[in-house]
């Protein structure tokens, strides 16, 4: 398995959507693989989350800097 260090932005967020679908879908809960899915989707929504902040912090120097001149 890839660490979640590892991970791309895509890669986090398919692993969300694939998880959250796999709930969805579910008929009746899988307790015996909840924590795995639970621990999966932790670690890629902190991927994505970082991904999304350092975006938004260099956006904002951007446009700081653009706004300066």
């Amino acid at each position: 398995m890839t660490h979640t260090t590892d991970l791309t932005f895509k890669e986090a967020f398919a692993t969300l959507k694939a998880n959250a679908q796999q709930l969805e879908e579910q008929t009746e809960p899988d307790i015996d693989h909840l924590l795995e899915v639970v621990e999966q989707s932790t670690a890629a929504y902190k991927v994505c989350k970082a991904r999304i902040d350092a975006v938004e912090k260099a956006l904002a120097l951007t446009f700081e800097s653009a706004s300066d001149t």
